[in-house]
């Protein structure tokens, strides 16, 4: 190959060859005919930029030929030229193809962006980073043991969790922060994700198509949703607002949190089903991860919760903690995370920027 490459640029493109001689041209076309292209070969040798410069070479010979009987050979070689770039364009448009049905027939999680990409185009899904973050790799659960329920405050109403026994001492500070309000069951039976939640999907994650049923089976437990209408409050494909507790839309798509690279092979349906899957005693690798996401958004300084305590005290004060007028976008999203403002959280927050 690197013969034919020197032979294009020698004989065909060096400006100071200014006598080109045709059978030479017509024999490295029959040789490069006989090449197997291929993606890789195209990009290491630049074999397809030359053969274009070479096309672009032969016209000018062709323009400044007079005689007719050599312009029709030059016509005869750039139509052997394109032809042959043709036959490379299809080699390499099969082969392209060849690696995106590999690439969309393959479970588990993608090797690289490129390839994440290309499954999150082929699904449709719409794209918060392209080209996409790479979700969390190797993440493991811990099968030792299922721990125990977590404690709830019965005077704040807030949960306590024990961690895993790998837990390092990071995510062990972490842990002491993180308190949700509200359990994975009266999120659902309040009104959640606008009845979205357990739907159908393909992940792009683990390229792997979920059922409802499935999925309900392996992330709730029966009693959480026990009465619920599941095709209204659980499965529904379409967003419904009514279903809401506060009858606002908020949340992102399934395509935003995946390029976002939010979520994970153990955990495709992204925060509320690890959350889910944790208060029934799961301990996992990503658990850090998930509880830092939880305590910007929700924790004591998280970002909503500090919003709209803000608005709360601006409005009167921690009676009117539970008035829904008061950023129903912010409270809906808030519940997601497993939280609801009382006014113990906005006595908190108060005395915690200073509020008098």
């Amino acid at each position: 190959m690197q013969i034919l490459t020197k032979r294009l640029t020698k004989e065909v493109l060096d400006d100071k060859n200014s006598d080109i001689d045709v059978s030479a041209c017509l024999e490295i076309l029959k040789e490069l005919s006989q090449v197997q292209v291929t993606k890789v070969l195209l990009e290491t040798t630049s074999l397809g930029k030359l053969l274009t410069k070479s096309i672009r070479v032969f016209k000018r010979q062709k323009r400044a030929c007079d005689t007719d009987a050599g312009r029709k050979e030059w016509e005869a070689i750039m139509t052997k030229a394109n032809n042959l770039m043709d036959k490379w364009k299809k080699a390499v448009q099969e082969e392209e193809k060849r690696e995106k049905e590999d690439i969309l027939s393959k479970e588990g999680p993608p090797k690289s962006a490129t390839e994440y990409r290309t499954r999150l185009m082929a699904q449709k899904k719409d794209m918060y980073k392209d080209p996409p973050a790479l979700p969390p790799l190797n993440v493991t659960i811990d099968e030792s043991k299922t721990y125990p329920p977590p404690k709830r405050n019965k005077e704040t109403g807030e949960l306590t969790f024990c961690p895993g026994d790998d837990y390092d001492a990071k995510t062990k500070t972490m842990l002491k922060d993180f308190h949700p309000n509200r359990t994975p069951e009266e999120v659902l039976r309040a009104g959640s994700f606008g009845g979205t939640y357990f739907r159908p999907i393909i992940s792009a994650v683990t390229n792997i198509r979920y059922s409802s049923n499935q999925v309900l089976q392996d992330t709730v437990a029966p009693e959480w949703i026990e009465g619920l209408n599941k095709a209204q409050m659980l499965t529904s494909k379409t967003y419904h607002v009514n279903v809401n507790k506060y009858g606002v839309k908020c949340g992102g798509s399934l395509g935003m949190w995946e390029s976002s690279g939010w979520i994970t092979p153990i955990d495709p349906y992204g925060w509320f089903q690890w959350y889910c899957r944790f208060y029934q005693g799961r301990r996992s690798s990503d658990d850090a991860r998930q509880i830092s996401r939880w305590l910007k958004s929700a924790g004591p300084k998280g970002r909503f919760r500090s919003q709209l305590c803000n608005k709360i005290i601006a409005a009167g004060g921690a009676g009117r903690f539970d008035d829904a007028s008061i950023s129903p976008v912010i409270r809906q999203t808030l519940l997601h995370w497993g939280l609801e403002i009382t006014p113990f959280i906005v006595h908190k927050h108060a005395k915690r920027v200073g509020y008098k």
